[in-house]
Parts: C-alpha cells; sequence; structure tokens
C-alpha cells in the first residue's frame, strides 16, 4: 500500500509506476537480507509530468529505509545513444552515483559520485550509467529529471553486474566485487541552479 505522505498528484499524473523489492533483489548488497524480506513498495516514479522541447520531466519519490545494510537507492540504468540527464533535489538530500564502461566493456572507467541538498543539481553525462540513493534513515527523497523523449534506459549491465560498482551502505561506501578492479571512488559537487539552456541533453 502506497504511504500517505506519498499519494500525490503531480500536474494530473495521479498513478505512479513503482517498484519493488522483488525488481531489486538482483542489485542489492545485502542478499541475505532480501531472501527474507517481505516485497514492499520501496519508491515511486512520476513520469511525463511535463514535457517542454522534447524533453520530458519526471518526479522519483524514495522513502527513507534501509535495505539491510544498504541505504535505499533506484536500480540503476545507463541510456541509450549519447543521451545524458539532469537531476535536482526538490526535498530532502540525495547521492547520485555515476559510473562510465570502457570501449563498451565491462571494465569501469571513471566513477564518482555527487552529493546534493534542496534545490542542487547533478548532470549525469553521455555514456555513463547512473543511480540515486537516499543516504537518510528518516526524511523521504523526492528528486526530479530532465531527459530526452527518445532516450531509453537500459538495465542489462547493471542487472548482470548486480549493481553499480560500489554500493552506499551504514559502513559507507562498499565495492562491488562482481566488477573486479574498479577505479577508486571520487566525488564531484552539485551545480546550485539548473543551467538555462538544457540542448545538451538532446545528446547533440
Amino acid at each position: 500500500m502506497v504511504l500517505n505522505h506519498i499519494k500525490t498528484t503531480f500536474n494530473g499524473v495521479k498513478k505512479p509506476d513503482i517498484r519493488f523489492l522483488n525488481d531489486m533483489k538482483n542489485v542489492l548488497y545485502d542478499k541475505k537480507w532480501a531472501e527474507t524480506a517481505p516485497n514492499f513498495e520501496l519508491y515511486y516514479m512520476y513520469r511525463g509530468i511535463k514535457k517542454k522541447n522534447g524533453l520530458r520531466y519526471d518526479i522519483t519519490v524514495i522513502p527513507p529505509r534501509m535495505l539491510g545494510r544498504e541505504f535505499a537507492k533506484t536500480k540503476g540504468h545507463e541510456h541509450s545513444k549519447k543521451y545524458g540527464e539532469l537531476y535536482v533535489v526538490l526535498k530532502g538530500e540525495a547521492i547520485y552515483l555515476m559510473q562510465r564502461r570502457q570501449n563498451n566493456q565491462i571494465k569501469i572507467k571513471d566513477v564518482y559520485a555527487v552529493k546534493a541538498k534542496k534545490g542542487d543539481v547533478a548532470i549525469i553525462p553521455p555514456h555513463y550509467g547512473h543511480m540515486t540513493i537516499n543516504p537518510s534513515r528518516k526524511e523521504t527523497l523526492k528528486t526530479a529529471n530532465w531527459s530526452d523523449e527518445r532516450s531509453e534506459h537500459i538495465y542489462d549491465v547493471v542487472a548482470k553486474k548486480k549493481g553499480l560498482c560500489y554500493y552506499y551502505t551504514e559502513k559507507g561506501w562498499i565495492k562491488n566485487k562482481n566488477y573486479g578492479k574498479v577505479p577508486k571512488l571520487r566525488f564531484k559537487r552539485p551545480l546550485k541552479k539548473i543551467p538555462k539552456n538544457l540542448n545538451f541533453l538532446h545528446g547533440r
């Protein structure tokens, strides 16, 4: 059942797409916990709230809940072709984790995280797989994104490797051993406002 504080209508978009725990078990760090956990609603995706100049605006709501020893997160995906994405925090705090594969191989070339608060902006560059983490045990994260309407989400690599190359847990960052050797995680600061021109999201 959707939590009361999540029952929100965004410009007529009444029913969100819901990601359940069973959709996520393969990409979690604490798989032992996941074996016996109930199939609860993990986060909510309000897609296509508005569209402008070929771009789509979505909102994702991630309640605070530990997934065993790991903080709540989205499933993680890559984008088709050369499309990027822009995120802005509407409520709470977020960590956006991004990784780039080397020459379409599984080997990771680069990985970094952006820690963002309300009003902060993070840009996902083309060719980077990514996910959103709610690092709070108490506060719901509400984050919006702009992306090209033609951009498709690709989950294959993330699913095959059981998540991105790092997990964010109660003990901090832990490497995903399914990738083998990965680069040291680095951190970048968020932008403080949305760029006026979003044409770069079209992959041009």
